[in-house]
């Protein structure tokens, strides 16, 4: 049975209460719950790459890359914006596209917040 690590970053911190991880891996899979964005004030676009970010930190922190992600879902509280998420994640995927789910939904955690991400990785999957 392999054993199950968690993968942390002073860029990202955890979440408060420690009620759950931000990354787990398990072998050479990472599972990172959904990331928001640090300051909610911000629009939809620069939330999405706040949250990408974090994703991308959280990945190189287990020693892969962003090429590694093999799927992501997105939550978004107005569908409309998922035009600013598509720039932001093209951004973050110049080739290969993880699979991807989209979810229109009323309301995040934190007031302001438009946009939650959360991702699936193998790690040396992108080589």
């Amino acid at each position: 049975m392999e054993s199950i690590t968690q993968i942390t970053s002073t860029e990202v911190p955890e979440p408060e209460g420690n009620n759950f991880s931000n990354c787990l891996q398990v072998g050479k899979q990472l599972f990172l719950s959904g990331m928001i964005a640090s300051d909610p004030q911000t629009d939809a676009y620069s939330q999405s790459v706040s949250c990408l970010s974090k994703i991308k930190t959280l990945i190189e922190a287990a020693g892969g890359n962003m090429s590694d992600i093999v799927k992501i879902t997105v939550f978004l509280t107005d569908i409309n914006f998922r035009t600013d998420f598509s720039r932001a994640r093209s951004e973050f995927f110049p080739g290969r596209k993880p699979c991807s789910t989209l979810v229109g939904i009323s309301s995040l955690a934190n007031p302001g917040l438009v946009v939650e991400v959360e991702a699936i990785a193998v790690i040396g999957a992108g080589e």
